[in-house]
């Protein structure tokens, strides 16, 4: 008798780790795994945006106090909702993750962000066209004045030209790296660049250094005026109060003209055009 009733307490306790282990082993993970991920890739929406009028009622990503900023808000009035991101990349990871439904910016950082992120593309459809320029103080038109020399001086000789090819052009990119001349005099003092170090090509890092369309502009300047060059990295949004406010000399984000930033500071004569467009995630 003791040992039929082992016998079925063996059997019991087996038949009860076997069930236990069809409930919550390996397999069964693997399924609610596999569930959890489709799960959660169904919640991030199909692209709605194929033009600029699909804009209105949508939620726009856009970097905070750019022009694609200024755009977007138009569409306020619209029913639309702008999410403002201090980054670029961040509006990007927004779009990426069903959060917005598309992210107006400028052609160029758009087109680095799409070569890193083959799910997403770029309406073909321009969406504003603009010219980027320097931002000086109200107090210091001399220093305009003499930056808009500079400038005059570096699309005459091509140097201009040759710094954009550097960064942007398919056969010229890399090969054509701005070098400052050996024998330039800095003795005019520092010119204080505020910048925002995440606009790819205009001002990005690379090994750790702030580079780009921008900074090789800037140099140029400096080059021509003898002056060193001193950059600072900051948030976009306070490039114009620290132009204002002294904290430095110049603002060089990729940055436009408006009525609004006109209010604030002077601007050069522009040493660029660039295309704003949007960026939706693919079908």
């Amino acid at each position: 008798m003791k040992k039929f009733l082992i016998g079925l307490l063996t059997l019991t306790m087996a038949f009860s780790l076997t069930a236990c282990g069809s409930g919550s082993g390996a397999g069964s993970e693997s399924t609610t795994g596999s569930e959890a991920t489709t799960e959660s890739e169904s919640k991030i929406p199909a692209n709605t945006v194929s033009s600029a009028e699909d804009l209105p009622g949508k939620t726009i990503g856009v970097q905070l106090g750019t022009t694609g900023d200024i755009y977007a808000s138009d569409y306020e009035a619209e029913g639309s909702t702008i999410e403002r991101y201090n980054k670029g990349a961040d509006a990007i990871q927004a779009l990426k993750q069903g959060k917005v439904d598309c992210v107006i910016i400028d052609e160029q950082p758009a087109l680095a962000f799409v070569e890193k992120n083959p799910d997403l593309k770029i309406l073909e459809e321009e969406f504003a066209l603009e010219e980027y320029a320097i931002c000086i103080s109200k107090d210091n038109p001399e220093l305009t004045e003499k930056i808009n020399a500079a400038l005059e001086q570096l699309q005459t000789d091509g140097t201009l030209i040759q710094i954009i090819a550097n960064y942007i052009g398919d056969e010229t990119k890399g090969t054509m790296p701005y070098e400052s001349p050996a024998d330039v005099d800095r003795s005019n003092g520092t010119l204080v660049m505020a910048t925002n170090a995440a606009f790819e090509p205009y001002e990005f890092y690379e090994n750790q250094e702030i580079t780009g369309i921008d900074v090789d502009m800037a140099q140029a300047v400096c080059d021509i005026l003898g002056m060193e060059l001193k950059i600072e990295d900051m948030e976009f949004d306070s490039i114009i109060n620290a132009v204002t406010s002294g904290k430095a000399d110049i603002g060089v984000a990729g940055m436009t003209v408006t009525e609004d930033r006109l209010k604030s500071v002077d601007f050069s004569d522009p040493y660029t055009t660039a295309t704003q467009v949007i960026i939706v995630r693919g079908e």
